[in-house]
């Protein structure tokens, strides 16, 4: 077991020299459009920590973006992954299938919402999900449109980038865009001119008139959203607006997909952030955490919707990798053994408590937002205004990496702080990550 010191500790300036050293090697082999948020080179990491090259121990409110939520080096995770390494790495399930794929579409099918007959298939990442999402919608209802939402984000493949709302850096050059994608207004409280307390009923009228009047609800196969909005600025929709969208879906024949990819598996406090509000989707996408860092990813849904699709017309050489899903059976044990949805709304309890005080303090914080262990500021130049910092933003991300705490930033204005710790932090270490941010605070 990689038992990594739970404790914070910054011996050189960051980066390293041996760091430094590797940077120079990256920025030679490397192709620079692959960015990093911070040049420090990983040796070790589980728990809430992770271990430079040069000794550095990093408190980890990233991650790895929501992917390690069961921590970097889980026992059960490693445990599965390496007795399934020592069987085969391979063999394709479309050539010989094996048991670990059927039973981590088992596992999808009790822990996702509703009661209905469920099937999954598994694919490679997040953005592989969406797209077959699409794809199986589209055979499903005999449909083209596909509904996404302001602030969204769905992927770097060319389908999703077209479904992604931001342009910079996800699409900026590498058009044409796939075509028949629609974007509608989103439930974004903050930012909703007649206030948050009139978001849910006024965003979702205003989705459901221009899906009715510009596309036609009987030309929509999908409407595709994140029940929370990851890169967009952990945006969490008014209440109201989904389960309205999913009942204008349900009435008009249109399968309502939850892309859960950033979301899914305990990180907001329930299994799936579409919980919240009782909304059932037609079918889920998962991925990031779903696998304790191993490359899975999953479309999950109702059977007769996951069956629209022709044999042979879903699937990936890769897809559902058997030490992937032996992960991902792993990463489901320990959530389940360590009651992780209660250690993500105990995490949240700790962080809205430290952060709403914070806001108080400093005008710079607009907002305090987000569930479980996703939680966000937004940063202002003038909260009348709501005018976005992000120079501000990126000055406290630097502030934070300097004294030992890996943060990330988002939002479409980019002046998004954003929180994704994993799981199975320790409380100290959490409080010390916010003593950091708040001394930050206090220097900027």
């Amino acid at each position: 077991m990689n038992a990594v010191p739970q404790e914070r500790r910054v011996v050189t300036a960051l980066p390293g020299p041996t760091s430094q050293e590797l940077q120079a090697r990256r920025t030679a082999a490397v192709a620079r459009g692959v960015g990093s948020v911070m040049p420090v080179f990983a040796a070790r990491a589980g728990g809430g920590i992770v271990e430079d090259v040069d000794g550095n121990r990093l408190i980890d409110f990233g991650s790895g973006i929501a992917v390690t939520s069961v921590g970097a080096s889980a026992e059960a995770v490693v445990r599965r992954a390496a007795a399934q390494l020592a069987d085969f790495t391979h063999t394709c399930f479309m050539v010989t299938p094996y048991e670990g794929y059927v039973e981590v579409c088992e596992r999808l099918a009790e822990l996702t919402p509703g009661d209905h007959a469920k099937k999954s298939a598994l694919f490679n990442s997040g953005a592989e999900a969406v797209e077959n999402a699409v794809k199986i919608a589209r055979s499903y209802t005999g449909r083209q449109a596909v509904v996404v939402f302001d602030h969204g984000y769905h992927g770097r493949t060319n389908l999703t980038m077209a479904l992604t709302a931001k342009n910079m850096p996800y699409k900026n050059g590498f058009g044409p865009f796939a075509p028949e994608i629609y974007r509608v207004p989103v439930a974004y409280g903050y930012r909703w001119p007649t206030g948050p307390e009139n978001c849910g009923p006024e965003a979702s009228a205003q989705a459901i008139d221009q899906i009715s009047k510009q596309i036609g609800a009987e030309n929509v196969a999908a409407i595709v959203i994140e029940p929370l909005l990851g890169e967009g600025g952990f945006i969490e929709p008014a209440k109201g607006f989904l389960p309205a969208l999913a009942a204008f879906a349900r009435d008009n024949g249109i399968v309502f997909v939850a892309d859960e990819i950033q979301s899914g598996f305990c990180r907001t406090g329930r299994w799936f952030a579409c919980e919240d509000e009782g909304v059932v989707p037609d079918l889920i996408t998962t991925a990031k955490g779903i696998a304790g860092g191993l490359p899975l990813a999953a479309v999950t849904g109702r059977a007769e919707i996951m069956d629209a699709a022709h044999p042979g017309g879903l699937g990936g050489t890769y897809g559902g990798n058997p030490v992937a899903c032996a992960a991902a059976l792993g990463a489901i044990e320990t959530m389940k053994e360590l009651d992780l949805p209660a250690k993500a709304r105990r995490i949240e309890t700790v962080m809205k408590g430290r952060l709403s005080a914070l806001r108080e303090k400093y005008d710079l914080i607009g907002d305090v937002r987000g569930r479980g262990a996703m939680i966000a500021i937004e940063l202002v130049k003038d909260r009348r205004t709501k005018e976005p910092a992000p120079e501000a933003t990126a000055a406290l991300a630097a502030a934070c990496h300097a004294a030992g705490l890996l943060v990330l930033t988002c939002g479409t204005y980019g002046n998004v702080l954003r929180f994704l710790p994993p799981l199975v932090i320790g409380e100290d270490l959490l409080e010390e990550g916010l003593d950091i941010l708040e001394n930050a605070l206090a220097d900027l």
